[in-house]
């Protein structure tokens, strides 16, 4: 039995910058996390010729600027994610090559794909993302998916298919599976540009961390030190009048402990967050929130080559097939070209399909599909590392959770809301940024913010 000020379940961002905080201000303070390691759904990794690459979230815009103020404190660097030169639109089995920020999409449909951007932002503009059920049109917005949005606002199939590429690349989930309030939550948090979200320079795809943005975790949890504990998987959290008590196990099961506080921060996705037994039990507006709020379907991978050829074809890297499962596709080359590197991704339907597959099999799409866009240099690469995120326990996929038709007016006051000693952090919470690690930190910190208040 250990007693402490706070428990904070979760070892990921979210948790670690809420439990930086508390520290700060003198509360004692136990981090329990599930994995052997930190860092949730930041994960790095290695090609086999020892080049760093990052098997989870990796990317840092230019208004992200908690993260990016967070990593210069740490003693980290960032560097500019490579996207000189054409990039790719393959459409109908042709390969267009483009300069401008078109996305190749051809002439006679363009005005259609603009006509549809600017009225999704537009929307967007009306949604408070700290209360989306607050807003005017919130059941009308809430009460439809946004692929059948789509299907009621357009006929022209070549944009309804670049959306249906673009939901994917953002949440790795299909247009169908969310409401299109959800999707306008997520654009407004972000800043409510669709070029910031899918863009690299000015873009939410900018910058990278030097040798991997799990070390920001890891440099918070070692100044915590002895405070985060790892391979305790919590299975209980009870609360009365006097305070919380935290239940967990060790990764095999085989023993048990029980940490005490005043508060609990849960700091872990929803989906998982949903499976720890509370005691009382959860309202039931909190319940049914979990129930409905999965997380999306990703498998990664980094394709090292012996160099970054295709630059020398004048092209960025940068893929958006309308076409092919596997994309979107980038230019991951580490910041020295010793090596080339491209990064890309099977995502929702694509991704629930390819993980039924061997891993030989899914590394012979991979490769197919890479030749298909870039030539025959592209069939021999060194090496294929991927990550398959609806396979990790401890995550049940990424890159966040979404809410689906009806979801949000009925059960969104129950996200952040805390319940008693409870509290919530994590991606999924914050209002800024929501689902990228800018987030994560933000909610992390609220989350603090609310137990200092309460303590």
């Amino acid at each position: 039995m250990v007693e402490m000020d706070v428990v904070v379940v979760g070892a990921g961002l979210a948790g670690l910058s809420a439990a930086r905080k508390l520290v700060a201000a003198g509360k004692s303070v136990r981090v329990l996390e599930a994995r052997d390691r930190v860092a949730g759904r930041n994960l790095g990794g290695f090609l086999s010729n020892g080049v760093p690459v990052e098997r989870g979230g990796q990317w840092i815009g230019p208004t992200q600027t908690t993260v990016l103020e967070l990593v210069a404190e740490l003693g980290l660097e960032t560097f500019a994610s490579y996207e000189s030169g054409d990039s790719l639109t393959i459409l109908d089995g042709e390969r267009i090559r483009y300069s401008d920020e078109y996305f190749g999409i051809p002439a006679e449909h363009l005005l259609e794909v603009g006509r549809l951007w600017a009225r999704v932002e537009e929307l967007a503009a009306t949604v408070p993302p700290e209360a989306p059920w607050q807003a005017p049109d919130a059941h009308n917005l809430d009460r439809q998916t946004f692929d059948s949005w789509l299907t009621e606002n357009t006929t022209d199939t070549v944009a309804l298919r670049f959306f249906r590429f673009v939901v994917p690349a953002v949440f790795s989930a299909e247009s169908s599976e969310m409401s299109l309030l959800h999707f306008l939550t997520y654009l407004k948090s972000s800043g409510n540009s669709l070029q910031t979200l899918l863009s690299l320079g000015g873009g939410a795809q900018e910058r990278r961390v030097v040798g991997g943005t799990h070390q920001i975790s890891e440099r918070l949890a070692s100044e915590l030190g002895d405070s985060v504990q790892l391979g305790a998987v919590v299975r209980t959290i009870s609360q009365n009048n006097e305070g919380v008590a935290v239940s967990y196990e060790d990764a095999d099961a085989s023993s048990i402990g029980v940490v005490t506080a005043r508060q609990v921060i849960v700091a872990i996705p929803p989906t998982l967050a949903g499976r720890i037994r509370y005691l009382p039990a959860l309202p039931a507006s909190r319940d049914g929130l979990t129930q409905q709020i999965p997380a999306g379907a990703v498998i990664k991978f980094q394709v090292g080559y012996p160099t970054p050829f295709w630059r020398e074809d004048g092209l960025s890297g940068f893929v958006a097939s309308l076409d092919d499962a596997f994309n979107p596709v980038m230019d991951n080359s580490p910041p020295d070209a010793s090596c080339g590197v491209l990064v890309g991704f099977l995502e929702g339907a694509h991704a629930r399909t390819a993980a039924e597959l061997s891993v030989t099999e899914r590394r012979q799409i991979i490769v197919d599909t890479l030749v298909k866009y870039f030539g025959p240099q592209a069939a021999e690469p060194f090496d294929v590392v991927e990550q398959d995120w609806t396979a990790e326990e401890f995550t049940r996929g990424c890159y966040g959770g979404r809410l689906g038709a009806g979801v949000w007016t009925q059960y969104g006051k129950a996200l952040a809301a805390p319940v008693g000693r409870i509290h919530w952090a994590g991606a999924e919470v914050a209002h800024v940024w929501n689902g990228y690690m800018e987030g994560a930190i933000l909610s992390g910190r609220q989350a603090a913010d609310e137990v200092l208040a309460a303590l």
